[in-house]
């Protein structure tokens, strides 16, 4: 499906539903899983990798020898946890499979760790990428070491798992967490669930013991939150984001903060403003804004295209730091962003594999941009808000988003924005840029002005 966009005819004033933490949520699935007696986790959020996940370790504890985690890499690498250290499986071996792009993506550093605790697990293809075929059995636990500087689900596999040994596990980290908001949330959800983790700066301790039902709560998604902010910012537009809370569980929360020097605000909903009360965030343009934008979103990598494609429109220089684990995403989305703000006409530097710069060089563009997300989620969301400066921007293969927000297009059309399926064969002919087009002046036009060059 592919997506021509057009902006609102007025000024925005919405309020939006987003979905429930996706991270929360798959680690309550994995900690549940573990748990005798426990309720199913309900509602499962609405996204690929929960769902994939809890159709996995349903299926595991139904007897199930082969499992397909797909495209869900957080459901790859809990599940291959799961498997390994639980010896109720039986002592029986299970193949876990998946797609095509998880081939590529690495989960040596987890099983590596898993075999210096006596897992029994084997490479089908190439070594250091799934498939796998795995042996069930408690694990003895003790100490390791991991580098920290890798995917920390791999840490977070470990941790959740961890009580199941017979020792428990001692995690000394080597370098600087990456991530580090997702191991504390791991630690936090454990810790609600009876065992008593603790995290220090590069030591992680978990003793054996057996996990407790608990609070199943789930926070609404400060990651999908970060694109109504994004919109917020470039169409200086009044949204309310339903269920959403400071302080909270998840690392993103910091979209908060960061998205201050962007030129929005967040406060508590105005029961004034509402036939009944909103319990949520409301968030809204203020004037005040950086002339440069320079993060460190080492925590926070599922920012960082919100905040590169913000910046974009605001006409704001960036330098966004601490990216090195978005090569092996869903894409690699650090020559994604690249390629794809090209067609913006920014000319964006990659630098030290881990950075994504612009100091405001530009060159003009002759076509309507023409989205490409690579099958990832966070390309197509990111980039949809860019129809308010540039009217008629295509986004291709727009249903990506159900790998995290499935009612992200709908939710876009309830504040305003229309959307048209178009044809990829009809595409080429109907993007050439009418430059009157580009900032239009209407009801709502932005606060900031963002000009692009036409050539």
């Amino acid at each position: 499906m592919n997506l021509r966009i057009l902006p609102p005819e007025e000024m925005i004033d919405a309020i939006v539903s987003i979905p429930i933490s996706k991270s929360i949520c798959n680690r309550l699935l994995v900690i549940n899983a573990l748990t005798p007696n426990a309720q199913p986790v309900d509602p499962v959020a609405d996204c690929d990798d929960s769902r994939v996940l809890a159709q996995v370790l349903q299926a595991l504890q139904n007897g199930a020898t082969e499992v397909n985690t797909g495209n869900a890499g957080t459901a790859t690498r809990f599940a291959s946890a799961f498997i390994a250290a639980n010896s109720s499986l039986g002592d029986k071996e299970i193949t876990l499979e998946c797609s095509e792009r998880m081939r590529q993506r690495p989960i040596g550093p987890l099983v590596e760790a898993l075999r210096s605790l006596g897992a029994k697990i084997e490479y089908l293809e190439e070594d250091g990428f799934p498939p796998l075929r795995i042996t069930p059995q408690q694990l003895v636990g003790g100490e390791i070491e991991i580098d920290a500087t890798i995917s920390s689900q791999f840490i977070s596999a470990l941790m959740m798992v961890a009580p199941t040994m017979t020792n428990g596990l001692t995690i000394r980290l080597v370098g600087e967490a990456a991530s580090r908001p997702y191991i504390n949330m791991t630690a936090q959800l454990i810790c609600r669930a009876g065992i008593d983790a603790e995290f220090e700066r590069y030591t992680i301790t978990i003793p054996h013991g057996t996990y407790q039902p608990a609070d199943q709560t789930i926070e609404a998604d400060w990651s999908a939150a970060s694109y109504w902010y994004e919109l917020a910012a470039i169409a200086a537009g009044f949204i309310t984001i339903r269920d959403l809370q400071l302080p909270s569980l998840q690392g993103d929360s910091r979209c908060a903060e960061f998205f201050e020097m962007l030129g929005v605000t967040t406060s508590e909903p105005d029961d004034d403003d509402f036939d009944e009360p909103v319990n949520g965030l409301a968030i809204s343009p203020s004037p005040e804004q950086f002339s440069r934008f320079e993060v460190d979103l080492s925590e926070n990598p599922d920012l960082a295209q919100t905040f590169a494609v913000t910046c974009a429109m605001l006409g704001i220089p960036f330098h966004l730091r601490g990216l090195s684990t978005l090569r092996i995403k869903e894409t690699d989305r650090l020559e994604a962003m690249r390629s794809q703000l090209d067609k913006f006409g920014l000319i964006v530097e990659i630098r030290n594999n881990s950075e994504l710069v612009w100091n405001g060089e530009r060159h003009p563009i002759f076509t309507i941009p023409v989205i490409e997300t690579f099958g990832d989620h966070r390309m197509a969301m990111a980039f949809a808000p860019t129809a308010i400066f540039v009217p008629g921007i295509i986004i291709l293969n727009a249903e990506v988003v159900e790998k995290s927000y499935p009612d992200y297009w709908q939710q876009l059309q309830n504040v305003g924005f229309q959307l048209d399926e178009v044809v990829l064969s009809d595409i080429a002919a109907d993007t050439e840029i009418d430059p009157a087009a580009l900032n239009p002046n209407q009801d709502n036009e932005p606060a900031r002005n963002s000009a692009f060059p036409i050539g």
